[in-house]
């Protein structure tokens, strides 16, 4: 599916577990939103990817260099845009009411909760 659908269908998901919000932490949320969408569409043409060509790949520095493998750039900016990603969603999670049902909605959205 083209990234930037999975990106609208994203933030729709999350739109709807954060509706009921007071207005003041809605427009905190909105931008947070958009950032968690963009970065959960990389993430996953990032895991495309490495699991096509793996994170480590053959280099040779010149001619008369000997190959050796290193960690190919996209596991760099997977690894960084993850941690980024869970600080989001951590702070998503913060943002909703204590004891509600968002809450665990959220968990069971990301995978983490109760099914």
């Amino acid at each position: 599916m083209e990234k930037a659908i999975r990106i609208k269908k994203e933030e729709s998901k999350l739109k709807k577990i954060f509706k009921d919000l007071d207005k003041n932490k809605k427009r905190t949320v909105e931008g947070l939103i958009k950032r968690a969408a963009f970065m959960k569409a990389s993430l996953e043409d990032f895991e495309e990817d490495l699991d096509m060509y793996g994170f480590v790949e053959s280099f040779q520095q010149g001619e008369k260099q000997e190959p050796y493998d290193r960690k190919r750039p996209v596991a760099d900016l997977y690894n960084t845009m993850n941690t980024s990603y869970q600080k989001i969603i951590k702070q998503l999670t913060d943002l909703l009411p204590e004891g509600e049902d968002e809450t665990d909605e959220l968990l069971k959205f990301l995978g983490g909760g109760k099914g």
